[in-house]
C-alpha cells in the first residue's frame, strides 16, 4: 500500500514514524503564527497536506498524541478523526485543550498522530432476529469491573 502526500504549503512536513517500530506516523503543525489555545477551546490546527492512497479499502485515522493529552491535557475535540481515503482536502487537526493553562500551538510541532486501517465495506441486511448469545442485551457495565465472580 502506497499513501502520498501533497504540500499546499511550502514549510509543511510530511508525517513520520518517531522510530522504527512506531505505530502511528506524527502529523505537523503548519502555522505562520503560534496559535494560543484557552481552557475550554478548540482551534482547528492546519497541517498544509493533502493526500492520496493507493487504495480505497483503508482509512486514515488520526490520533491524540499521548505526550500532549497526559502532560497538557490538549487532545482531539473528536477523539479520533477519520480521512476517508477519497478526502482530497487539507487535512486539520481539531484540537481541544481540557487543561487548567492556555496552550501555544507553533510551527512544526508534532500535534497528533496517523495509523492507517484497513476497511471493510460490509452488505447490509435487514432482519427481525439475531442470533442469542450469553451476553444478550448486557449493556454498559453488564460484565462488571473486576474479573469474573470477583463483583
Amino acid at each position: 500500500m502506497k499513501l502520498t502526500f501533497k504540500k499546499i504549503n511550502e514549510n509543511a512536513v510530511i508525517p513520520s514514524r518517531a522510530t522504527k517500530a512506531s505505530a502511528g506516523l506524527d502529523i505537523y503543525a503548519c502555522l505562520d503564527d503560534p496559535v494560543i489555545i484557552a481552557p475550554g477551546e478548540i482551534k482547528m490546527i492546519p497541517t498544509g497536506l493533502v493526500s492520496q492512497t493507493d487504495c480505497d479499502d483503508v482509512a486514515m485515522l488520526i490520533y491524540p498524541r499521548s505526550g500532549l493529552s497526559s502532560k497538557y491535557g490538549i487532545s482531539l475535540a473528536n477523539c479520533v478523526g477519520v480521512v476517508d481515503s477519497d478526502y482530497r482536502g487539507e487535512w486539520l487537526i481539531p484540537l481541544i485543550n481540557h487543561g487548567k493553562k492556555s496552550f501555544a500551538v507553533e510551527n512544526g510541532m508534532r500535534i497528533a498522530q496517523l495509523v492507517l486501517t484497513k476497511i471493510f465495506f460490509p452488505e447490509i441486511e435487514i432482519s427481525d432476529s439475531l442470533t442469542e448469545t450469553e451476553r444478550g442485551t448486557g449493556g454498559f457495565g453488564s460484565t462488571g469491573i473486576l474479573s469474573r465472580g470477583d463483583d
